[in-house]
């Protein structure tokens, strides 16, 4: 016997399985013509210790080797079910399938598989078929149903899921499905009621707990969920699983409470892969304490969850906003391509992953995909929507003032808030307004005092569900409803979906159509509508000059600008940007290089918080250097909130494309630094442009890139130029439409005025 071999047999009988894997992997390696046992040995141990990447990695050559071994396909099956690579296992179980298609354990791994897809039309003959052979087998009955409700038949399946109790009533599973099927319908009483049914069978049962959190969760009642949890905590808190609910409970309005608790579970449980990712997505989303030390934990987490080779389309979500915060362009493709990632996002209800996919359109086959992927998304949540639908009050009687809603969670001190705030300093006798707020923070701030007191109604609930947040809109029987927030962080975009005001726009918050066409309008202006009408789901809502004005939060003086220029006091120019890593892509780093190229000792300046992170720092260096500049030409400032000073470092702001600034175009020109800007052809690559044409600067966007180097290489030639705008440009600004508060409130309570007559 091979020495390998023996020391792998006296490993098995001692109990040490890993060393038994290490060992058999090593001889496999050397001699993969090892009979089919040592083959079948070696996956059923990687497969029980955990060592699943092994196991796919060596085990593709015993499949090869021995085609017709069903046990090695079948096991091979399982473990790529395990890596959540469902192609790769059905490649195995289907050709196990061909060999023995009666072979029970391989139709139902085939049909597990089958159903971690959610492909319940394939998946329910081969469960019908163990339910007919085996009726008292409670497992075969509830996976026939888990088939049956991914098909929609939700009354078969709670007849299969019901069945299963018959033959176990102390199964969870069943009870858990029957609890989901209420949950799918937000009928979150419901569940709750299930719950308690099923605790009474199964006390204390930790799957039951948690699903009672979960459920709370879902129905948007954190701070209930919150108490009920930490009851828990004398009895299971050594327990991962409630570490991972506290810590998914607590993160949105206690970050480092939330990180702590989920370092918890992943220390407790470090291969489950729920934990790991949620530690990564909440280390990524931590502001406080050493943001870039998160990052680059979060960051270094990632490497470790992709080497397991998932696929699913939550993890991926998690995983690619990660390595976009790094600017790991390399590792992008690990995610999937373009269409494929943006698909799996939109088909599971992900709509905040696809912020992340606009910087990566190339061509206008890669704009219509993005459209679709964002319809895609909507037909969900229409779908949702229509299922328990809400209730329409009676229509108030004619006359009257005009009753304007603004959903937001950033109407407060927040850059929504400070855009939105001319049309509450300029309030028009005609209106009366509503403000629907889900934030999460637990005290108002001044700014959200001050909308509260210019609004006939600010209701702020942070712990609502969707449909009752809709059924209350509703009620107030609006006449027209903007959405300020899209899908970002505490925002309620599927309230939308529910309709409840009968004219609906969008406004602020997200640079993309949302993709519902429950949504009306999209407010615009003529330089950011796109050319092509196509681009957008929405209707354009136009108004005359600017979409957006520059109140007094982002006019504020308390920003200095310092005497002079940057290239004067440093030697040299300094481009720089404080653009969101989610950005930039390859081709903007390249176009970048180019103007840098152009001007002789200049320098670029990164004012971000990930400059605070070792791989953002030494991806970016790498960037610039492919594109041959220098890495001592590449500068970071590291900063969050407290940035504006740093314009006083910067010569001329370089925008990136396709998604071009918004909020930091502003900041720019008001700190006197002109941007640069490229012109695309959807609504999300025009937003710079339309800032800078409304304050005086069209010349500095162009829809070529030579041109934007032309122009960028130019302006920094032009030191008298840049000179004048940076001591002159607050008042060019002020004296224009985005300057002009007063007009941008009137033309915009002019035009919906308008909108709401036309269509009344």
């Amino acid at each position: 016997m091979d020495e390998r071999l023996a020391a792998a047999d006296a490993a098995l009988k001692a109990g040490q399985g890993e060393e038994a894997v290490r060992q058999l992997a090593a001889l496999l390696e050397a001699d993969p013509g090892q009979p089919a046992t040592v083959w079948r040995t070696f996956l059923l141990q990687c497969y029980r210790n955990g060592r699943l990447a092994d196991g796919a990695r060596l085990g593709e050559e015993g499949a090869k080797r021995y085609p017709r071994d069903v046990e090695i396909l079948n096991i091979m099956g399982v473990i790529y079910r395990r890596l959540s690579r469902p192609a790769d296992a059905l490649r195995m179980l289907d050709a196990a399938s061909r060999i023995a298609p009666n072979n029970t354990a391989v139709m139902s791994n085939r049909g597990n598989v089958l159903l971690d897809t959610e492909d319940g039309v394939r998946a329910e003959p081969l469960f019908a078929k163990l339910a007919r052979a085996e009726p008292r087998n409670a497992e075969y009955q509830r996976q026939l149903g888990r088939a049956l409700q991914f098909q929609g038949k939700r009354a078969a399946a709670a007849a299969r899921f019901r069945q299963a109790l018959n033959v176990k009533r102390d199964s969870v599973d069943p009870w858990l499905d029957l609890i989901g099927l209420e949950l799918e319908e937000q009928n979150f009483a419901e569940s709750e009621a299930l719950i308690e049914k099923a605790l009474a069978v199964l006390p204390d049962h930790p799957r039951l707990l948690e699903a009672k959190a979960i459920v709370m969760r879902r129905a948007q009642q954190l701070r209930r969920a919150e108490a009920f949890l930490l009851e828990l905590v004398p009895r299971f808190g050594d327990q991962a699983w409630l570490q991972y609910q506290l810590g998914n409970t607590v993160a949105d309005y206690d970050r480092d409470r939330g990180n702590e608790h989920l370092r918890k579970a992943y220390a407790l449980e470090p291969g489950k892969i729920d934990h790991l990712m949620a530690l990564i997505e909440s280390l990524e989303r931590t502001r406080s304490g050493d943001e870039g030390a998160n990052i680059e934990e979060a960051y270094q987490l990632t490497l470790t969850a992709l080497e397991r080779g998932l696929t699913s389309p939550g993890h991926m979500k998690i995983l690619f906003e990660v390595l976009v915060r790094v600017a790991a362009f390399d590792e992008f493709d690990r995610t999937g391509d373009f269409a494929t990632r943006g698909r799996g996002w939109a088909r599971t209800g992900r709509h905040t992953a696809l912020l992340k996919q606009l910087a990566h359109v190339k061509t206008l086959e890669d704009r219509y995909e993005l459209l679709e992927q964002h319809r895609l998304w909507a037909r969900e949540a229409e779908a949702v929507a229509a299922k328990n639908p809400i209730r329409r009050p009676a229509p108030r009687p004619p006359g009257g003032k005009i009753r304007l809603g603004f959903m937001s969670s950033d109407l407060r001190g927040h850059p929504v808030g400070y855009f939105a705030l001319p049309l509450f300093e300029h309030l028009d006798d005609r209106f009366e307004i509503y403000v629907y707020s889900f934030y999460q923070g637990a005290h108002a701030d001044k700014l959200m005092e001050f909308f509260t007191s210019k609004s006939a109604a600010y209701r702020w609930k942070a712990d609502i569900s969707t449909r009752d947040a809709a059924q209350m809109i509703a009620d107030d029987q609006l006449d027209i409803l903007f959405e300020l927030g899209g899908s970002t962080h505490m925002n309620k975009l599927e309230v939308m979906a529910y309709k409840p005001a009968p004219r609906q726009a969008s406004w602020l918050g997200y640079p993309h159509s949302a993709g519902l066409s429950t949504i009306d309008y999209l407010l615009c202006d003529p330089y950011n509508t796109p050319p092509r009408a196509d681009l957008l789901v929405e209707q354009p809502l136009t108004m005359p000059h600017s979409w957006i004005a520059l109140g007094r939060m982002v006019f504020s003086e308390g920003n200095p600008i310092t005497e002079g220029l940057p290239s004067d006091r440093n030697g040299h120019v300094t481009f720089g940007t404080a653009n969101n890593p989610h950005k930039y892509n390859r081709e903007t780093f390249a176009l970048w290089s180019q103007v840098l190229k152009a001007t002789p000792g200049s320098t670029f300046m990164f004012i971000r918080p990930e400059g605070g992170t070792a791989t953002f720092r030494k991806n970016v260096a790498a960037e610039f250097g492919r594109n041959g500049v220098e890495a001592e030409r590449v500068q970071f400032s590291t900063i969050r909130g407290r940035h504006m000073p740093f314009y006083n470092e910067v010569d001329i702001t370089l925008d990136p494309f396709p998604l071009t600034g918004g909020t930091t175009t502003t900041e720019s020109l008001w700190m006197g630094v002109p941007v640069v800007s490229l012109i695309g052809e959807a609504f999300y690559e025009r937003l710079s442009y339309s800032i800078l044409a409304n304050s005086g600067l069209a010349d500095l966007a162009t829809t070529e890139p030579a041109e934007y180097v032309r122009i960028a290489a130019a302006l920094a030639a032009d030191r008298e130029r840049r000179l004048g705008l940076r001591h002159n440009l607050r008042d060019q600004i002020r004296a224009g439409p985005l300057g002009q508060t007063q007009q941008f409130a009137a033309d915009f309570y002019d035009l919906v005025a308008r909108t709401v007559r036309a269509s009344a």
